[in-house]
């Protein structure tokens, strides 16, 4: 082989893993997050565990990315180990999918049929389809996605042939004939395989590759077998690197994978060259591999590997336990509710952009408990639910600082358009709730003054203060609830609400200013009541943040204040008649007349 030759081969090679990777991350951005979503909540049965390992596995095309998600998993807290094995075993068997399609490059026959079975003839078509599919895609997502999978898998087929017809002069080279007669040897082809999967940081690949070098003819089974043995070892070093600086049980998750494969090969190993010691050696050792039989004894061995050690999956938690012993302060030990922000899980953004969601759901959550907890201090002051006010404004505050970090990150990533609005609405929605939360501190901080100088509202205030608390619960509650549906059409009714709390605002404060001069009331209450009125309408007006941003980003809008004017000034009639119904609903009691 010629320095060109050498140069075709890298070639191929780049094309090749380039290919493995667009076509893997087509299929995760096209899944939108969701089957990593059913891999974190369906493993509670371990069998269910394992199906669930292997179709992953096999639709985003790599173990190595399924396992670092165990890893994220368990470091969060969300996956126990014995869950996580189950889905170790799963991703094992998945990951030979990768080689029955490359084993698609070894098709020989004359037939029309087989022909079109080759690669190399369906490839250009699928080329073509993807290319059309990306460039006319526009806002259709998914549509982008499929096209480009049928581009991803082009490439790879593209390059793995590449690959093989670069190598193949290599047929009649007695050196490296030679080289690869040296790798026969079990240990030397495990370390070879080992070696190259942890280099190239992928099992699927180094198959590949190993496929591709079949068609010299120079590669027999007695070499073929050690190193896809090797391979399968290789490929825990992703999970182990994954685990540095994680939790413990992380470290536990990604041992268990390096058991799991240590010990099928082991046993394998020494069962298989055991015997062919005693009958004096396999026939077939000695016959050439193809890409075929290379995906045959890749797939046996995973799948017999599952079959012989499903039984001893608690075994192998108690071994990565007694690796990594448990400390008794560990058991105390808290965990932290904001590790599902785990950086892991960037490299799925889909998945990620899910857990984003999920995390700032429960802070919309936390801050509308907030805030409910400080109104129903408005009736019955009571310290103890002060303190539970407090706890929630912090652990909000802890959400926005955790959740605007990660959103940063995840905003390099390579997003789908739905993706990037989500983001765009999160990072504007997390200020907002947080600000409730503050607000809601800031209403039981008055209430407090009160408490502390025996101050009482009036009757007729508290009774009128019901009906403004009413309101602004229930405008928190639907803007909550719009959100987390991510519902446009619950939003789009936030603004009148916000309007017809904006028109309490004003009545009450004319009211209290009746009674001032009426001398029912105390400048000193009246300054804790504005107080209190002002948080009310500062509230509701992050509630139509966020409303107007989930509205304008999904209309690819972002002026805020443009499409608020637009709606007022229009005066829809949806608008009026939302607004006429709230006004009715939330009518203060009516004032004595003398």
């Amino acid at each position: 082989m010629n320095i060109f030759g050498v140069l075709t081969m890298i070639g191929g090679l780049a094309m090749f893993l380039y290919g493995m990777n667009a076509m893997g991350d087509g299929l995760a951005k096209l899944s939108g997050g969701k089957l990593e979503q059913i891999l974190e909540k369906l493993t509670s049965k371990r069998i269910m565990a394992v199906l669930l390992g292997v179709i992953v596995t096999a639709i985003i095309q790599s173990s190595s990315a399924t396992t670092v998600m165990v890893v994220g998993f368990v470091n969060s807290g969300i996956m126990q180990l014995s869950q996580a094995v189950g889905i170790i075993m799963g991703a094992n068997i998945g990951t030979t999918v990768t080689s029955w399609l490359l084993s698609l490059t070894g098709i020989q026959g004359s037939s029309l049929f087989i022909q079109l079975l080759k690669p190399s003839s369906f490839s250009p078509v699928l080329a073509a389809v993807g290319i059309i599919l990306t460039m006319t895609a526009k806002d259709n997502n998914k549509k982008k996605d499929i096209g480009n999978i049928l581009v991803g898998f082009a490439i790879l087929m593209f390059g793995m042939e590449t690959m093989s017809s670069a190598v193949e002069p290599l047929a009649e080279n007695a050196q490296f004939t030679s080289i690869l007669t040296k790798f026969s040897n079990p240990v030397l082809g495990m370390l070879a395989g080992l070696v190259l999967t942890a280099v190239i940081q992928s099992s699927s690949a180094s198959v590949g590759i190993l496929q591709a070098l079949c068609v010299t003819g120079a590669v027999g089974y007695k070499t073929a077998i050690p190193i896809i043995m090797g391979q399968n070892i290789g490929t825990c070093v992703t999970a182990i690197i994954s685990s540095i600086g994680a939790s413990k049980n992380a470290k536990r998750a990604s041992m268990i994978h390096l058991y799991f494969n240590l010990i099928g090969t082991i046993i394998f190993m020494v069962v298989f060259y055991g015997i062919n010691a005693v009958i004096g050696g396999f026939a077939f050792l000695d016959t050439p591999a193809n890409a075929a039989g290379i995906a045959v004894v890749h797939s046996l061995f995973n799948i017999g590997a599952v079959l012989l050690l499903y039984p001893f999956g608690n075994q192998l938690v108690k071994l990565a336990q007694l690796t990594i012993p448990e400390h008794a302060d560990e058991k105390e030990q808290k965990p932290d509710e904001f590790a599902i922000l785990d950086e892991r899980f960037l490299e799925k953004p889909a998945f990620a952009m899910e857990l984003c969601k999920n995390a700032t759901i429960k802070m919309a959550e936390e801050a509308k408990d907030a805030l409910e907890l400080s109104l129903e201090n408005l009736h019955t002051y009571d310290g103890k639910r002060v303190d539970k006010i407090i706890a929630l404004e912090q652990s909000v505050d802890r959400y926005e600082d955790a959740l605007g970090t990660y959103l940063v990150k995840l905003n390099n990533c390579d997003l789908s358009q739905n993706d990037s609005r989500t983001l765009s609405i999160l990072l504007h929605c997390i200020g907002n709730f947080e600000r409730i939360s503050d607000h809601a501190v800031n209403i039981t901080d008055s209430l407090t003054k009160m408490k502390e100088k025996d101050l009482h509202f009036s009757k007729k205030a508290l009774e009128e203060m019901e009906v403004f608390s009413k309101a602004l619960k229930d405008i928190v509650e639907a803007t909550c609830t719009a959100f987390v549906e991510a519902d446009l059409g619950k939003a789009r009714c936030i603004e009148p609400f916000e309007q017809v709390i904006d028109g309490l605002s004003i009545e009450l404060k004319q009211r209290h200013v009746h009674r001032l001069r009426k001398g029912k009331c105390t400048i000193e209450l009246g300054l804790i009541l504005e107080d209190i009125i002002t948080n009310y309408e500062r509230i509701s007006d992050h509630c139509s943040n966020i409303a107007v941003c989930m509205i304008r980003v999904n209309e690819d809008g972002f002026d805020t204040h443009e499409y608020l004017d637009v709606v007022k000034e229009e005066k829809a009639p949806w608008f009026e008649e939302e607004f006429y119904a709230l006004s009715k609903k939330y009518a203060l009691p009516e004032k004595k007349r003398k």
